[in-house]
């Protein structure tokens, strides 16, 4: 008698595995590794497996399918996430992959050697000296010329008259790395400027102001700077 429900040679996950066996290679031996392939129903979490009308026999549109979990807080590792559907209700400058609703643009559902599920290397850091393998991410879509170029006056609006501005906050022993003042999924301000640069345990408010040539900031306690293109 087989013991399996449904008459199935094997349970999921084996069962997938047996012909997606670069899944399992992915799941099992990734640092970076999706609950969703380890709880409750595993792979049937996000995938119906007779078909269905979206791709890779998905249950749901990525986005739809993604924000159907991340609705609430969850605990990771030991940072907390929050619940992205309420931040993205909440923020809406969306990120270029937001807006397109493919999650999966920059995370890999299945797992990764990269921080947060993500495809390609992104620093965790606030200050990290310059290299460029440090922007895999950021780079498939973004020019490497925006950090690369030290004058410019027309890749970027960032920039104190032909002085690019990205240049000077990236490329130094104490850089600042793209997190320091972008919001990678969202915020209210264009650009995805945050509110405030986490810094320790402190949040610093930036106190960002766009202006018709130029903009300011003046974060956390330091006097304001201003740029003029």
């Amino acid at each position: 008698m087989n013991p399996n429900p449904y008459q199935l040679t094997d349970e999921a996950p084996e069962l997938c595995f047996s012909c997606h066996g670069d899944i399992e290679d992915i799941s099992e031996n990734v640092p970076s590794q999706h609950k969703a392939l380890k709880e409750d129903k595993t792979c049937l979490n996000c995938h119906l497996p007779h078909g269905s009308d979206y791709q890779y026999n998905l249950k749901q549109e990525t986005f739809d399918l993604c924000l159907g979990c991340h609705d609430k807080p969850m605990k990771f590792g030991r940072v907390m996430l929050p619940s992205m559907k309420k931040f993205l209700e909440k923020n809406t400058d969306w990120h270029g992959p937001i807006r397109d609703k493919d999650c999966s643009g920059c995370h890999n559902p299945h797992g990764s050697v990269n921080i947060r599920l993500l495809r390609y290397y992104y620093p965790p850091e606030f200050y990290s000296p310059f290299n460029i393998d440090k922007y895999q991410l950021c780079f498939q879509c973004h020019p490497e010329t925006n950090v690369l170029d030290k004058n410019t006056t027309k890749l970027t609006n960032f920039r104190d008259g032909s002085r690019n501005l990205h240049y000077l906050h990236v490329n130094r022993k104490k850089g600042r790395t793209c997190r320091a003042c972008h919001q990678t999924h969202a915020s209210n301000h264009p650009f995805h400027i945050r509110d405030t640069v986490p810094f320790g345990r402190w949040q610093l408010p930036i106190n960002y102001v766009a202006a018709e040539n130029g903009g300011s900031c003046s974060p956390g306690c330091h006097k304001l700077k201003e740029y003029k293109r």
